[in-house]
């Protein structure tokens, strides 16, 4: 353990500055790691592979001395179907355990980070778990389901001081980066508005179908875990879970933690003072969903007011675009999305700005693992793109939009207190209550 650990640090200065990587293209990481002795390895664990969890796996075997040592998944083919895939890549699947319970993969002693890729609704317990059991994380957004598990899980990454990274590539990405550059150099003059939206035509909920017994090889039990028990249903069941507030909080999770993220980043990550939002089922009243496929929220803060829009079954967002976010100043207006940027100038404005049209250069999810690995190596926590405390603020941010939706209120928030000043809505909304046994760690 000691050669894997000065092995980590001494490879830190190139891997945290992504030199490594940037010298080798992707076919030449299994000749690199192929030279690396077995004990200077990095072992991962993979937690939920059916979707994103899956292409985090893909980017992480990109980085040299990067092994795959274990996957957990509650569906049987799911795993099945990975084992496969590793195969036809030529993977040597016989050194990759497999597990149904993530507790026992995160008692392999030679994993040294796992891969939480779940539906949201298990992110808080399997991070916490994970950071207790010595392991550094790589947890999907948004890093918690609720704000209460927001809070527990920056509590459990600082008690146990372990690298947690989530999922929101976008900020490994240099022209967001540069972006947020130009909206802080002042060319845009006074930002009274910064819109936000996503609207997205291939985002539609499922059809109505019959309760059915679940299918050979899922354990659903353990898919339900602190959620609250349900008959199965093949159409909440996994990509759609994210359209019931049981397991997610549909589009302005899912999407809006990429998206507000930047909002708040070019603001200089506020906190507002009062949300309100109104929205409903008004695109597909006759499909199996619970969260809006339509929604507005306006966030209110000092100097200017934020807005979330978005809109299942439509491409034809603002400005062309159908995800974005874009920054109203006085002299211009920035539009930043996964495409690139550009400014449009004030027609009216006497001050003049420049116009840059930026284009995307680089592959944020294999950039924002680059991050993570460089920092599991090095330890140098402040180099991380996307820590605990910073998922956790813009996931919070997303959840007060959901709650002050489901609760039909216009919301004032008590900064000293981190709460909503109406003690109903936070007694309701604040915390997840668990089911079926299951509790948080305490931290």
């Amino acid at each position: 353990m000691t050669s894997r650990r000065d092995f980590l640090q001494k490879s830190a200065i190139l891997a945290g500055s992504g030199l490594l990587t940037q010298a080798l293209p992707n076919h030449a990481f299994a000749i690199f790691k192929n030279r690396l002795a077995p004990s200077d390895q990095l072992n991962i664990g993979s937690i939920g592979i059916n979707g994103m969890g899956w292409t985090d796996t893909l980017s992480a075997l990109k980085i040299p001395g990067v092994n795959l040592v274990a996957v957990c998944d509650v569906d049987k083919n799911v795993m099945d179907r990975r084992m496969n895939d590793l195969a036809k890549m030529n993977y040597d699947t016989s050194k990759v355990r497999r597990y149904g319970d993530y507790r026992q993969l995160l008692d392999q002693k030679d994993i040294d980070a796992v891969i939480v890729g779940t539906p949201d609704h298990w992110h808080a317990l399997i991070m916490m778990h994970a950071c207790e059991a010595g392991k550094d994380v790589y947890c999907e957004k948004p890093i918690g389901n609720s704000i209460g598990e927001c809070r527990a899980m920056v509590k459990a990454q600082q008690r146990y001081n372990k690298v947690v990274q989530a999922g929101q590539w976008q900020r490994s990405q240099q022209h967001f980066k540069d972006a947020v550059d130009f909206v802080k150099s002042g060319q845009l003059g006074n930002i009274r508005t910064v819109k936000v939206w996503c609207y997205l035509s291939w985002a539609k909920p499922a059809a109505v179908i019959p309760d059915t017994l679940p299918p050979p090889g899922v354990d659903y039990a353990t898919w339900l875990g602190p959620a609250p028990t349900v008959p199965f249903n093949a159409n909440r069941f996994h990509f759609n879970f994210r359209w019931f507030w049981d397991y997610a909080g549909g589009l302005m999770t899912d999407w809006g933690v990429h998206l507000l993220d930047y909002g708040l980043l070019g603001m200089n990550s506020p906190v507002p003072k009062s949300v309100s939002a109104v929205g409903g089922r008004f695109a597909y009243p006759e499909l199996f969903e619970e969260t809006p496929d339509t929604l507005t929220t306006v966030y209110e803060f000092d100097g200017f007011n934020m807005v979330w829009d978005s809109a299942m079954g439509i491409d034809n967002g603002p400005y062309g675009r159908q995800h974005g976010i874009a920054y109203i100043g006085n002299n211009g207006t920035l539009i930043l999305n996964r495409d690139g940027w550009e400014v449009i100038e004030e027609s009216s404005s006497k001050n003049k700005v420049s116009k840059p049209l930026a284009k995307v250069s680089d592959n944020g999810v294999d950039k924002h693992w680059e991050n993570f690995i460089g920092v599991v190596k090095s330890r140098r926590m402040e180099d991380l793109h996307c820590p605990a405390e910073a998922a956790a603020h813009v996931a919070i941010v997303a959840d007060m939009g959901n709650i002050a939706y489901r609760s039909g209120k216009k919301l004032q928030w008590d900064n000293t207190r981190s709460e909503f000043t109406d003690h109903a809505v936070n007694k309701e909304y604040l915390m997840k209550e668990y089911h079926n046994g299951y509790k948080l760690p305490k931290v």
